[in-house]
């Protein structure tokens, strides 16, 4: 079979950065960010969190090919702002928005298991 090991989709190898920057020389303000072992549910989702930010003028994902796994992120800012300002808030704001379902996710299961316990 000429299909690369299941573990080459998510394990980066080492000596390779997990992400990589890349600044646009045609367009201010502007960059790509190279994004290994991921594919289009990060991509996705990092895009949408970008939409969601007012400097932000584009921003787009693609995966460069199939079996290459790595997702391309372009993104192109107003002048208040910049690339990597706009990519790591977009970070910041999913990793606040997951702990916070998975807080209530939490609570839930504990409010679930409470009730078990009391026979309900």
């Amino acid at each position: 079979m000429n299909a690369p090991d299941r573990y080459e989709r998510f394990v980066v190898p080492e000596g390779t950065k997990k992400v990589s920057y890349e600044r646009d020389t045609k367009i201010v303000n502007a960059a790509s960010f190279t994004v290994e072992r991921e594919d289009h549910t990060i991509g996705n989702i990092l895009r949408m969190q970008l939409h969601r930010d007012p400097n932000v003028l584009f921003a787009g994902y693609k995966l460069p090919h199939p079996l290459q796994y790595k997702i391309i992120v372009r993104i192109q800012t107003a002048s208040q702002s910049s690339p990597t300002q706009a990519y790591n808030q977009a970070i910041d704001d999913l990793d606040k928005e997951l702990d916070y379902l998975k807080k209530g996710f939490e609570d839930e299961k504990n409010r679930y298991d409470e009730k078990l316990r009391q026979g309900y």
